[in-house]
């Protein structure tokens, strides 16, 4: 089987989200939900930040390291 990535990858996530991809994203049209674009994607970007915290911890959790915890 091949190598699984590093959980540390998901925490590159919410960089790309917010920095990287800002650029591309920085426009008032269309509106999603009734938000400006920029706005729904900030929001996204946010809400994405927890998930890719939690995928980290539970790819380290699953590789044994638990964070100096006994």
């Amino acid at each position: 089987m091949g190598r699984r990535p590093s959980a540390a990858k998901w925490l590159l996530l919410p960089y790309v989200l917010f920095l990287v991809v800002l650029p591309l994203v920085n426009r008032v049209t269309p509106t999603v939900l009734g938000l400006p674009f920029l706005v729904f994607w900030m929001l996204l970007a946010t809400l994405a930040t927890p998930l890719a915290v939690w995928l980290a911890r539970r790819g380290d959790l699953g590789r044994g390291r638990d964070g100096g915890r006994s």
